[in-house]
């Protein structure tokens, strides 16, 4: 069995709407800058980002990073850090805005990969859209682009493809179910259902593990999970995991390199 941890890390601009709001505006008006939403995203930028840093220092353990290209120059040490410490880069995007609104995909996708290449030197191979957002075109723009793997379709537990003209491109077992966001910022559920939500999806692939290869994803936001209240409530998932033999904790390039070597 294999547990895929993914730490999202967004660039929210402070002269626009922000993507997600955990305070509404007065009156239902929205008004910039939205400083209460927006400090609220930029804590976990601060703050947050680094308890899930010691939590995977302390656990030996390197998640794949969904990030804005645009966190390379908005906050530097937070992207320094984790190629120091080795983690994947997934190119999430520039910046937080949904693919729809991206008059020129190819145009975003190049300054995407070109940003995050030349910070972390090496170009990505893996893509999450902001927000899980594909147009009909997305996929096809991606392979071209060099693109080997997608995260925005979460409708397998196992590695599945897409053709496109440009070749196959390889989704990986994502999630919205065991993501931070949806439970708890949307649903509006307290941590500790995510946490048994979490437990129980485990033991449920785990089970299943013994006869077909199995792939657990888990999404986490420095400005949610991240947060004083919550963060232990993400240490109870991982130490449940660690009971179990077995589990291999992989980045999405190790998921797609496993696929296609297996499906030869």
């Amino acid at each position: 069995m294999v547990v895929w941890t993914i730490i999202n890390l967004e660039v929210w601009d402070i002269s626009r709407p922000m993507p997600r709001q955990a305070l509404p505006a007065p009156g239902g008006n929205v008004l910039l800058p939205d400083l209460p939403n927006w400090g609220w995203h930029e804590y976990g930028m601060r703050v947050g980002f680094w308890r899930f840093h010691a939590l995977y220092e302390r656990l030996a353990i390197r998640p794949t990073l969904s990030m804005n290209a645009r966190v390379c120059l908005d906050y530097p040490r937070v992207a320094q850090a984790c190629k120091d410490a080795g983690w994947e880069f997934m190119a999430h995007g520039f910046e937080q805005v949904p693919l729809h609104a991206e008059k020129d995909q190819p145009g975003m996708i190049a300054r995407t990969l070109d940003t995050i290449e030349q910070f972390a030197g090496r170009r990505p191979v893996g893509w999450l859209g902001p927000g899980l957002t594909e147009t009909n075109e997305t996929p096809e723009h991606l392979a071209a682009a060099g693109i080997k793997y997608v995260a925005d379709w979460v409708y397998d537990d196992e590695p599945t493809e897409i053709a496109t003209a440009h070749g196959s491109l390889v989704t990986l077992p994502f999630t919205i179910e065991c993501n931070d966001l949806p439970e708890m910022v949307v649903q509006h559920h307290e941590a500790a259902y995510w946490t048994q939500k979490c437990i129980d999806t485990f033991d449920c692939l785990y089970r299943e593990g013994t006869s077909r290869p199995k792939f657990m994803a888990i999404v986490i936001h420095p400005f949610i999970t991240g947060q004083p209240s919550r963060i232990k409530y993400h240490e109870a998932v991982c130490d449940h995991i660690a009971k179990f033999p077995g589990v291999l904790h992989w980045n999405g390039e190790q998921i797609l390199d496993w696929y296609l070597k297996a499906s030869k």
